[in-house]
């Protein structure tokens, strides 16, 4: 019971905040790094299925590694199982 009196003081709090506008910021900046983050993630996720797949397909690390632009023993490393 005590959890629910603690978060029904929280939402009554929250509901008496009148935030002034004019303090208010933009959240172009956050919105700018979340995207970042998940064009990253994608990207990462995308070069991981390519070098799985140019390994299915029977090319070498040292072709990966140029591809890369590492040594063969860095993409066995980052990429080998």
């Amino acid at each position: 019971m005590t959890d629910v009196k603690n978060a029904q003081g929280v939402e009554d709090w929250l509901d008496s905040l009148e935030p002034d506008p004019a303090n208010a910021r933009s959240a172009t900046h956050i919105r700018r790094i979340i995207a970042a983050n998940e064009a990253l993630d994608a990207a990462q996720a995308e070069l991981n299925a390519a070098v799985a797949a140019a390994r299915k397909a029977g090319d070498t690390w040292d072709a990966i590694g140029v591809a890369l632009g590492v040594s063969r023993q860095a993409a066995y490393q980052r990429f080998g199982r």
